[in-house]
């Protein structure tokens, strides 16, 4: 697949959607910040490994979609502070 149709749009806005109604805020929340890190890093990977075996299918929305979620992880760990880089703004969402 080499097309991204809006049904395949829907679903990922729906998903989302509801995620982001589902969010409350933690305020008590205590991490161990090597542990998120390492978790955060593996996540990535995974969808990294997701995107190639999608890719490699022909199914490019999909492939897609997973090195968004991949990147997403990244940027994620570098937002919040367990991924040293080095305030690179152009790679990562940072300052």
């Amino acid at each position: 697949m080499k097309e991204i149709t809006d049904a395949k749009l829907d679903r990922y806005m729906d998903l989302t959607s509801r995620a982001l109604k589902k969010i409350k805020i933690d305020i008590n929340v205590k991490f161990n910040a090597k542990k998120i890190a390492e978790d955060f890093l593996d996540m990535a990977n995974r969808y990294i490994d997701d995107a190639k075996f999608f890719r490699d299918k022909g199914d490019y929305v999909n492939s897609l979609a997973a090195l968004s979620y991949a990147h997403a992880w990244l940027d994620a760990g570098a937002r919040i502070g367990v991924f040293d880089v080095d305030h690179d703004n152009e790679l990562f969402v940072v300052d």
